[in-house]
């Protein structure tokens, strides 16, 4: 399909007024630097904008905010893009990623965060002074979009979402202007974008929770396709008995025969077992032990490390690439479910599938912080989250195909609801709303129509009408 822009001169002499308002730059289709500026890590996704503004700080945010009212055009907000599911094509798009300013303080056990910080930023600032924050999986993913969307980590088990442990949220609204909200100021505002992701405007910082948290017992163990069904079905047990103080997960792998790969893994398909303990060595070994015992991994370690390390528990892929996720929550993983993945994902199975993923919830997950918010999903005692193989000729009809089949083949088990982070690109309105429980989302969209009256903000995982 093709895009069309407003022409240049509908635009009138308000785009020479932006960039004169603006720090960063401000790009029109065919400019130099416009395809740069509006690249992600999800390739699949080709943002197609009006106008792309990389916007330094609040300041050049709201001046473009104002900018896209004056001139009716929609929203679209981009830092990593690794949570990019649906084209901003026609929008202005406001690139985030040069605000990557981050303020430890240790005392307070908190860090104030640009809209552009990757958790690699805040974990180099936090981890000399003995403090981690909840980061997730990959230190390269945005640290305020995975936030805004709920945010499950290598710790939530223990900790509970990375929303739960927001303090201030400054955004901008659909008026152009700069709120700073918290506990007492616009309290429906910053419980709303903490699980409201992007709906509500376009936050520029945050101040989070740090936590005491330095080393830790944790690493990975991958197994051969052999032992999948055994791993899976040792794994369902295996979790009942574990506490809050361990939080983990297992993939079915189909990875590529790429050469920075380790060669035990290169063109094969494993079973990817992550593990993180808070606590003593001789106590997470104890936990780990029934998982050692059903085979013999074929690579990985888990051990006492770093906090700093630790994208050596998920070892999630660094380089941009094509994607297509959709997600579901499990309120069960019984046998039967087991065996119903087994069928239609496991190494028997021929889909173009490279990642088919169970996480474990529960614990500090289900239970509503102190602050309440809006992130749904709290009732999920595990997470499903299906990622087609980056081969872009399939990723618009084969791969949504059978990657769908895989979650309704879990139907019967599954809550009906969604993780915002995981929901993925079913962007239906009656499939948006499984992410909030329904007094939730009422409150989203009552939020909605007074903060963005006109539905600026439309792109992604936008609160549906209700």
């Amino acid at each position: 399909m093709t895009t069309v822009f407003p022409p240049a001169e509908d635009l009138g002499g308000g785009l020479a007024t932006l960039r004169h308002q603006v720090v960063g730059p401000v790009l029109t289709p065919g400019q130099d630097g416009y395809d740069e500026e509006i690249a992600g890590f999800n390739t699949a996704i080709l943002h197609r904008p009006a106008l792309v503004v990389g916007a330094t700080g609040a300041e050049d945010v709201a001046a473009a905010i104002r900018f896209a009212a004056a001139h009716s055009l929609p929203v679209a907000v981009q830092a990593t893009g690794h949570g990019a599911v649906q084209a901003a094509d026609g929008a202005l798009l406001i690139n985030t990623s040069r605000m990557r300013e981050v303020t430890v303080d240790p005392s307070g056990r908190s860090a104030r965060i640009g809209a552009g910080s990757r958790w690699a930023d805040v974990i180099e600032q936090a981890t000399p002074h003995g403090l981690a924050p909840l980061s997730g999986s990959s230190s390269g993913v945005g640290a305020v979009g995975y936030t805004l969307g709920g945010g499950i980590g290598p710790m939530s088990r223990t900790f509970g979402f990375a929303a739960d442990h927001v303090r201030e949220i400054t955004v901008v609204t659909s008026d152009g202007t700069i709120r700073v909200t918290d506990r007492n100021t616009e309290p429906d505002l910053f419980w709303g974008l903490r699980g409201g992701k992007g709906s509500l405007g376009v936050v520029t910082s945050m101040v989070v929770d740090l936590f005491p948290v330095s080393t830790l017992h944790g690493g990975c163990l991958y197994f051969s396709a052999e032992d999948t069904s055994a791993v899976l079905h040792a794994y369902r047990t295996w979790t009942d008995t574990l506490p809050e103080t361990t939080t983990t997960s297992v993939a079915m792998l189909r990875l590529p025969p790429l050469p920075q790969l380790p060669p035990p893994l290169r063109g094969r398909f494993v079973t990817h077992l992550r593990f993180v303990h808070l606590g003593d060595a001789q106590e997470a070994e104890a936990l780990l032990a029934p998982m050692r015992a059903v085979a013999e991994p074929i690579f990985g370690e888990i051990g006492q490390m770093p906090f700093g390390a630790i994208d050596s528990v998920h070892r999630d892929p660094v380089d941009p690439l094509p994607a297509w996720d959709r997600g579901a929550l499990l309120r069960e993983l019984g046998e039967e479910t087991l065996e119903a993945l087994l069928a239609v994902a496991g190494p028997a199975a021929d889909v173009p599938l490279t990642v088919v993923e169970l996480r474990h919830l529960g614990g500090a997950l289900a239970r509503e912080p102190h602050l309440p918010n809006a992130v749904g999903g709290r009732d999920a005692a595990f997470s499903l989250l299906v990622i087609g193989a980056p081969v872009p000729e399939l990723l618009d009809t084969v791969i949504p195909a059978v990657g769908g089949a895989v979650i309704d083949a879990l139907a019967p088990w599954q809550t009906g609801g969604t993780q915002l982070n995981f929901h993925g690109s079913a962007l239906a309105p009656a499939d948006l709303s499984r992410a909030w429980p329904q007094p939730t989302l009422r409150r989203l969209a009552a939020l909605k129509d007074h903060y963005d009256p006109t539905r600026m903000f439309r792109f992604g995982h936008v609160v549906p009408r209700v």
